[in-house]
């Protein structure tokens, strides 16, 4: 089986990719599959590894052996799902992989901003502390999440582990469903309105959607309590950059942390830009799916979805 391996630079150069040299032929790329170079890198593919290659029609006609489109991913929006149906081509994902990273990151943004800790690192690290006379310094004020309500948009296998770390942390949780189909009775659903009214931290989990994009607006913003956090570490569309930025200026809501924005990489002229207070604002470059384990384990599942689909007993197919 001839398989090709692209968009290496994505998942990461301390990778090991040699798992896959048992399954047949395979070439690697460190880069996208795009029109341009398909018809020389694809001609006898039989297996396509992406997670950032944009699939279109063209690329398709240029593969005429391709059976199967493997995401480094459980997002598949890139693999343009009619045009692989149109061409014959299955698409397998992964799933839960990353759970516990992204849940991590959650919190590592969430309480970068509620204890100020860029603050106090650098009171300490230019000499400050070393020169005052006290013994501890609390010139900004910090409180416990005990207590606080935390409200969550998509309760998926992200949102029920950041849920369970929520309430360890004393938190009452409470969810809306993005999709209107969620079945969780662990946790208190409500509208989306109530939820954002009560939601001392709110945290963003679900997909893109027609539904989620920019569900985060003006008229969101001016819902929530000024005092709220907000953590976005699923889809930049999910929230309207230029509406944050306002909120944020004007002390509609207290602080962001962002890992996902739109476009990716980050818009040079981007309104967020504006904002250089670590107290509102952290932005990370969509690293929290990407611990070292986590990223492992996506491509020891690619693996396992090649394996099955070459046995006749497709895993994760998404068409």
């Amino acid at each position: 089986m001839k398989i090709v391996v692209a968009d290496k630079d994505s998942v990461g150069s301390d990778m090991d990719y040699s798992l896959y040299d048992d399954l047949g032929e395979v070439v690697y790329y460190d880069d996208k599959i795009t029109e341009e170079n398909a018809a020389d890198r694809l001609k006898d593919a039989e297996v396509l590894m992406i997670n950032k290659s944009a699939i279109t029609d063209k690329i398709l006609d240029n593969a005429p052996n391709l059976k199967l489109i493997c995401e480094f991913a459980t997002g598949f929006d890139n693999a343009n799902i009619p045009a692989c149906d149109r061409h014959g081509v299955k698409v397998a994902n992964v799933v839960n992989y990353s759970t516990a990273s992204v849940a991590q990151h959650t919190f590592a943004l969430l309480f970068y901003l509620m204890e100020n800790l860029r603050h106090y690192d650098e009171f300490v690290k230019d000499g400050s502390y070393a020169a005052q006379s006290h013994f501890c310094c609390l010139d900004i004020p910090f409180h416990e999440l005990d207590g606080m309500t935390y409200g969550i948009v998509g309760m998926g296998n992200i949102g029920r582990k950041v849920a369970q770390i929520a309430t360890a942390f004393g938190a009452k949780v409470i969810f809306y469903s993005a999709s209107g189909n969620s079945t969780c009775t662990d946790y208190e659903r409500v509208e989306f309105d109530e939820l954002l009214s009560r939601s001392d931290v709110i945290s963003l989990h679900c997909p893109l959607s027609d539904r989620t994009r920019n569900l985060f607006d003006k008229k969101t913003f001016e819902k929530m309590k000024s005092s709220a956090i907000l953590i976005n570490v699923a889809r930049g569309a999910v929230v309207s950059e230029h509406d944050l930025a306002y909120a944020l200026l004007t002390g509609q809501i207290k602080a962001a942390g962002l890992d996902v924005l739109n476009p990716e990489p980050m818009a040079k002229d981007s309104p967020l830009l504006q904002i250089q207070d670590s107290s509102k604002l952290i932005v990370t470059p969509h690293l929290a799916w990407a611990s070292t384990e986590a990223r492992r384990r996506c491509l020891e599942e690619v693996k396992k979805n090649v394996l099955a689909f070459q046995a006749g007993t497709p895993r994760n197919i998404v068409n």
